[in-house]
């Protein structure tokens, strides 16, 4: 695809028209790839402005894991030496959620390993959701697993505004990457958590052996399901997983993949999330490329981003303003 197009494509989602898998297909064989990093910002300036959606989580209940996720070091199937242990304790949860609203971080999650958090451990953690919201204006968000509806509403009325849930990759390669739940338990309770109320941010992992084809698939799927808050992760190998060995996506790959996700889904914030250490030199060039929200701090089982020098980077680039 010549620059020509590429400029159509961009001003017919600027339009607010779709463009479909066969244009997705043809924009990323293009050799015009800095045209294209290019038309994907101006989409992103257009549709979500120049701020950064920022959030941090927190790993809040770790390892012993029954699901057999392929990448995932939280797994009791991998020996991988992640450590163990149950949920957090709300003084814990507290403090940490109140040093990022105090950094300027516009949202918190917990994130706890596991299938599902159990009923008895939702109402624990709703508990914990509740001291926060009594003392910061910080916007919380949970990740536990395969919820249903009940556990989401307990969830929603302690202040729970968003659920996330990846769906991790295309529907058609999810299978050879998880074999203990399907990516329709992921599609019900993205479902259910938004009937109850709840927005959803729900992404993928890059890296994994899928092909170009096949992320176009995961970013139409979210489109699909109107999903609002995209996390883009870099697979980070993690040894002891089937995955440790996979071999690191080009650059060019990881810029091309971003843009893509951007014409498809305009008006979601793609968020930088995983695997950010392993792309320090491309982070500039992503936030070029049709990001427009960024995870910052620590992660859940590998080293985050330091937030001050995030800060820094923003006004940098001219996208100072936190939100």
């Amino acid at each position: 695809m010549d620059k020509e197009n590429i400029e159509t494509l961009k001003q017919q989602v600027l339009s607010g028209a779709c463009i479909t898998p066969e244009e997705a297909r043809s924009l990323s064989d293009t050799p015009e790839k800095e045209t294209l990093y290019a038309a994907a910002d101006r989409i992103r300036a257009h549709f979500m402005g120049g701020a950064i959606d920022t959030c941090s989580i927190m790993n809040a209940q770790s390892g012993r894991c029954s699901e057999d996720c392929q990448w995932c070091s939280q797994s009791r199937r991998f020996k991988t030496g992640v450590p163990e242990y149950g949920l957090v304790s709300e003084d814990e949860a507290v403090t940490i959620a109140l040093a990022n609203s105090r950094q300027g971080v516009a949202r918190f999650s917990l994130v706890t390993s596991g299938r599902a958090l159990k009923p008895r451990q939702v109402q624990e953690a709703s508990k914990i959701y509740r001291a926060i919201g009594k003392q910061s204006p910080i916007r919380l968000c949970a990740s536990m697993g395969l919820l249903r509806t009940p556990e989401l509403q307990t969830l929603k009325a302690a202040g729970v505004e968003r659920y996330h849930c990846n769906i991790e990759t295309a529907a058609s390669y999810f299978p050879a990457l998880c074999t203990t739940h399907s990516f329709a338990e992921k599609v019900r309770t993205i479902s259910e958590a938004k009937a109850v109320g709840m927005k959803v941010c729900s992404g993928g992992i890059f890296g994994m052996g899928e092909t170009m084809a096949q992320r176009i698939e995961m970013a139409f799927s979210l489109r699909d399901m109107e999903i609002d808050s995209i996390p883009i992760n870099i697979l980070t190998p993690v040894d002891g997983t089937p995955l440790q060995g996979c071999a690191p996506l080009s650059d060019e790959e990881i810029l091309v993949s971003i843009a893509l996700f951007r014409f498809i889904n305009p008006t979601a914030h793609l968020r930088l999330a995983g695997g950010r250490s392993l792309i320090i030199h491309l982070q500039e060039k992503a936030l070029n490329a049709g990001i427009s929200a960024v995870m910052v701090g620590d992660y859940l089982t590998t080293l985050g981003a330091n937030i001050e020098q995030d800060k820094d980077m923003f006004r940098r680039l001219g996208r100072g303003e936190m939100r």
